[in-house]
C-alpha cells in the first residue's frame, strides 16, 4: 500500500508538471502568437476605442502572468469562463455536449472492443485458413478507406433509400435518441474493429503458443476455457493499454461523425469553436483532453498491478 501511495504521489507530481507545460503552451499559442482576438471578434473595420473596450472586457489588457494564472487555474477548477460565441458557461456546455457524445461513442467503445476481443481470440484457432486471410485483408482494405465514405454510403443507402434510420438529427432522452445513434454507432464499431483487429490478432497469436496453453490443452480443457479464461487473463495488460489509450477519445473522438449526422455533442462544439474563433472554448478542449489523458494513464498503471501481480509500481 505504501508503494502505491508513493507511486501515485510521484505520478501526480509528474502530471502537475505536464499540466503546467500544456497550459503554458496553450497560453502562448492563443494569447501571444495568434491575431488580436478583438480584431477577430469585431472585424477589420473596428475602431481602436471599440477594440480597447472589448480587450478590457475580456481581460486581455491585464499583465500576461495574470492571464496565464487564469489558464493554469482552469486546469484544476474547470472554470473556463464563458464562450465568446454563445456567451454561455463553457463547463455547462461541455457537460451537455459530453453526455450527447457518450450516447454515441460509449456503446461503440464497448461493443467494438468486446467484438474485437471475442473474434480475435476465436480466430486464433483458424490461423492461415481462408477465413483468417479474408478477415485480415478485409480489415486492411476497410481501414484504408476514409470515414467519409462510410458516412455517405450509410446515409444514402440505409437512411435515404431503405429509410431504416434517420439521415441526421438528434433528440434528447434515452429512448428518443436511439434511432439517431444506431447508424453512427455501427460506423464507429466497424472502423474501430478494422483499425485494431490486426493488433489484437498479433498479441493473441503470440500468446496461444506459450507453454502454459499447450499444458492446459494437454490436460483436456476445452478450447473455450483455454482461450477465454487462461489466454484472455494473461492478455489483460496489452488490452488495458489499448483501452486506456482509446478512452479519452470517447469525448472528442467523433468530430466527423457528429458533424455529418447533426449530433450536438462535443465534436460539433469543437468545429463551431474553431470556425467562430472561440478561443476560450478551444483552450478548454485542449486542457480537458490533456488532463483526461493524464488521468487515464495513471488509472491504467494502477490497473496493471490488479490484473498482473508480477507488475510492481
Amino acid at each position: 500500500m505504501m508503494s502505491l501511495f508513493v507511486y501515485l504521489l510521484r505520478r501526480l507530481l509528474y502530471a502537475l508538471s505536464v499540466i503546467v507545460g500544456v497550459t503554458f503552451l496553450v497560453f502562448v499559442i492563443f494569447n501571444m502568437l495568434v491575431e488580436d482576438p478583438t480584431l477577430i471578434l469585431l472585424g477589420k473595420y473596428a475602431t481602436p476605442k471599440a477594440m480597447a473596450a472589448l480587450s478590457h472586457q475580456l481581460g486581455l489588457d491585464r499583465p500576461w502572468y495574470l492571464q496565464y494564472w487564469d489558464v493554469l487555474q482552469s486546469a484544476f477548477t474547470f472554470n473556463f469562463g464563458c464562450s465568446w460565441a454563445t456567451k454561455q458557461p463553457i463547463l455547462k456546455t461541455f457537460q451537455q455536449g459530453g453526455l450527447v457524445s457518450l450516447t454515441v461513442t460509449l456503446p461503440a467503445f464497448l461493443i467494438g472492443n468486446g467484438l474485437l476481443i471475442y473474434v480475435s481470440l476465436w480466430m486464433t484457432q483458424y490461423k492461415g485458413t481462408i477465413w483468417d486471410r479474408f478477415l485480415v485483408i478485409g480489415c486492411m482494405i476497410m481501414s484504408s478507406i476514409s470515414i467519409l465514405v462510410y458516412i455517405l454510403v450509410g446515409q444514402v443507402f440505409f437512411s435515404s433509400k431503405l429509410r431504416l434510420f434517420p439521415i441526421m438529427g438528434y433528440k434528447n432522452g434515452f429512448c428518443a435518441c436511439v434511432p439517431y445513434i444506431i447508424l453512427p454507432t455501427i460506423i464507429l464499431v466497424l472502423l474501430h474493429f478494422c483499425y485494431n483487429y490486426r493488433f489484437y490478432r498479433t498479441i493473441m497469436l503470440d500468446e496461444v503458443y506459450q507453454d502454459y496453453v499447450r499444458t492446459a490443452r494437454a490436460k483436456g480443457l476445452s478450447e473455450e476455457v483455454v482461450l477465454f479464461k487462461h489466454v484472455f487473463k494473461n492478455l489483460m495488460v496489452p488490452i488495458l493499454t489499448t483501452l486506456v489509450k482509446d478512452f479519452p477519445s470517447l469525448l472528442f473522438g467523433s468530430v466527423v461523425i457528429e458533424n455529418f449526422f447533426g449530433i450536438p455533442g462535443l465534436g460539433n462544439l469543437v468545429i463551431d469553436a474553431v470556425s467562430l474563433c472561440d478561443f476560450p472554448t478551444i483552450k478548454a478542449v485542449t486542457i480537458i483532453a490533456a488532463v483526461l489523458s493524464i488521468f487515464c494513464n495513471i488509472v491504467g498503471d494502477v490497473l496493471y498491478t490488479l490484473v498482473d501481480p508480477r507488475i510492481k509500481l
